[in-house]
């Protein structure tokens, strides 16, 4: 190697090394420690705030500071469904495949499939809507885990279990008009409950309307007399 000479068997390091060395700037990171946590809230928040400049600021310092890419990848899969959504349905493939990408091509190539996912990302419309929705969801399975499944959405495979109820009152939707039933899907002790609100945000604002027409067409066929059917 251009000035390192071996001497007896031992390696020297040249004048010329040592300049070049000291001329090269370091990067002050640790993968394990607290500046890891740092950039990657860094290069989220970025994110977050739409903002594809600083975004690519922070992703080139971890990439180039050493950090692991599918790391950052994983992260940034993360956020498609965190922080963009529904909103925009593509964010979450797209990243995917810029994590792909990286894991076929390798760097230095396969930075810029990240930093093509990371400037998407930073321009994509935001919500966070199916990140509260599960949450708000995961709360309420630990408090009613236990609770049964109501008999009309259980298959009934047996005379034994058709006999019992199963399957009793249950409507199949394509067989309805407005192919939206009035049953109840949930527990009984969450009936109503309502988890996902969509935002105006992207195409969110399209299933918004789309969600309010489901729950019109539900309230109108609970309304709708039997003797109509």
């Amino acid at each position: 190697m251009q000035g390192i000479q071996p001497d007896d068997g031992r390696i020297r390091v040249t004048s010329e090394v040592l300049e070049a060395a000291l001329e090269r700037k370091t990067f002050l990171y640790d993968k394990a420690g607290e500046e890891h946590f740092n950039l990657i809230s860094a290069l989220h928040k970025s994110l977050r705030n739409s903002d594809a400049d600083a975004a690519l600021h922070w992703l080139a310092r971890m990439l180039e500071a050493g950090e692991d890419p599918l790391y950052v990848a994983r992260r940034m899969v993360r956020f498609a469904s965190e922080d963009v959504g529904l909103a925009d349905p593509q964010a979450l493939p797209l990243t995917i495949a810029a994590m792909q990408a990286y894991d076929f091509i390798g760097m230095p190539e396969g930075a810029l499939a990240l930093a093509e996912a990371a400037i998407y990302l930073a321009l994509a419309p935001k919500s966070n809507a199916v990140y509260t929705a599960y949450e708000s969801a995961r709360e309420d399975v630990a408090k009613t885990i236990n609770e049964p499944v109501p008999l009309h959405l259980r298959n009934a495979p047996t005379p034994l279990m058709k006999a019992e109820g199963y399957g009793k009152g249950y409507e199949y939707a394509h067989s309805l008009e407005e192919k939206v039933s009035a049953m109840p899907c949930l527990p009984p002790g969450l009936e109503g409950r309502e988890y996902y609100h969509p935002t105006d945000q992207g195409l969110e604002e399209r299933f918004r309307k789309k969600l309010a027409d489901i729950q019109e067409k539900r309230r109108s066929r609970a309304e709708k007399p039997l003797t109509e059917e």
